[in-house]
């Protein structure tokens, strides 16, 4: 079994090197962690043997001097792929990624998470199958798994608690249906969690917190904190669809699909656009269809989306006081009548959040195209195989 000095950077603090800032030579890590040549060599050659870095061939630039350049690694980020699914309420979207959690190819198919798991978790089996196919890989070449849901979610169990529209999912295994096929971890996430966490690696990484706010048929929302995903004590951080807002009298608070009155999501939520859209004669059967309607400016849809956007904005404004994001990204089918949700998230943010609060929130639309979920996913899913302490372990055992 490998020894290391007590503080000394194991292989996987190495290896962490080389996932953030590759390619880098032996100096470069020496440089970086103050560790002997000897103990660098010691890491680098672990990290070979075990398969986890390549050796990239040493550029060799003209004029530069005799001799051999220094090689250089970089994570072997080909040597297996991850599959990543967000399963949404009406739709899911699948991706096989490499080791680094880059999206190599992705499908997508309409599906209601409300016929439960045994209907859903094939579907997504033949989804994964088909990309696996696609990348020219088989099962045992699968490093994790990662999917999103929309519900509450108990992240180290990877269950679905008491979910209000998941009809069927309540704790069900969700890992042990997929173990006698993949051989790998498996992560169940919260689809408002994955997006944050999508966004605020690829495009907010320098702010300090930021909240997603998840705008489809339902309504949700992720939080990230000092560049950590903030679930709170039991994974239910962030819940604001199912935050009520009452009305003076009870009789006018809508019934919410998870059984309370006057709910956001019962208010402002795609299925509730279709409701109230239904009510006044507009029928359309899909939150597609009511972004529809609102970009053809129909004066009912219209009206609609800047009230579901005063709903949502009071809401927001709430979390905003409490949380004091950064940044504060807007994303979903329904964000994508932008101009009419935008103006009442932005009039009631601003005029009901502390001034300290508000001084420097950016309210920002998602810039990953419906794509949040999965990055998220596969970024989440590529940092937990790559933990350094669960490296070292692996290297441990395999020694041993």
């Amino acid at each position: 079994m490998t020894t290391q000095a007590l503080g000394s950077p194991g292989p996987g603090e190495v290896l962490a090197l080389f996932r953030a800032r590759p390619p880098l030579t032996r100096a470069d890590v020496m440089r970086v962690t103050g560790l002997s040549r000897s103990t660098v060599n010691q890491r680098i050659d672990l990290l070979l043997e075990a398969g986890l870095l390549a050796e990239r061939e040493p550029d060799v630039v003209p004029g530069r001097g005799r001799g051999r350049p220094a090689g250089s690694f970089a994570l072997d980020v080909d040597r297996g792929v991850l599959l990543v699914c967000d399963i949404g309420a009406t739709a899911m979207r699948a991706a096989a990624c490499d080791l680094s959690g880059r999206i190599l190819t992705e499908t997508t198919l309409r599906s209601d998470v409300t016929e439960g798991p045994l209907e859903v978790l094939p579907r997504v089996e033949s989804m994964f199958a088909a990309l696996l196919e696609t990348v020219g890989r088989a099962r045992t070449e699968v490093h994790g798994l990662a999917l999103s849901v929309p519900g509450p979610v108990d992240h180290e169990q990877a269950t679905v608690i008491s979910p209000p529209i998941m009809s069927g999912w309540d704790q069900f295994d969700v890992r042990g249906w997929f173990a006698t096929d993949y051989r790998c971890p498996l992560l169940l996430e919260k689809d408002a969690t994955a997006m944050a966490w999508g966004e605020y690696r690829t495009h907010y990484p320098d702010a300090d917190t930021i909240v997603l706010l998840k705008l489809g048929t339902g309504v949700g929302s992720g939080i990230i904190s000092h560049g950590r995903i903030h679930r709170g004590a039991d994974g239910a951080a962030g819940d604001i669809g199912h935050t009520q807002l009452l009305d003076p009298s009870p009789t006018n608070a809508p019934l919410c699909r998870c059984g309370n009155l006057g709910c956001v999501e019962a208010r402002a939520g795609g299925w509730a656009m279709m409701r109230d859209l239904a009510a006044e004669g507009r029928e359309v059967d899909t939150v597609d269809g009511v972004v529809q309607l609102v970009r053809t400016s129909d004066p009912v849809a219209v009206r609609l989306a800047r009230a579901a956007g005063r709903v949502l904005g009071l809401a927001l404004s709430e979390m905003v006081n409490i949380v004091n994001p950064r940044v504060v990204v807007v994303d979903g089918q329904l964000a994508e009548a932008e101009e009419q949700i935008f103006a009442g998230l932005r009039e009631m943010v601003y005029s009901r959040s502390l001034p300290l609060a508000t001084r420097r929130l950016e309210l920002r639309r998602g810039r990953l195209d419906g794509r949040a979920a999965s990055v998220g996913l596969a970024l989440l899913l590529s940092d937990h195989i790559f933990d350094p302490t669960r490296i070292d372990l692996q290297l441990s055992e395999a020694s041993a």
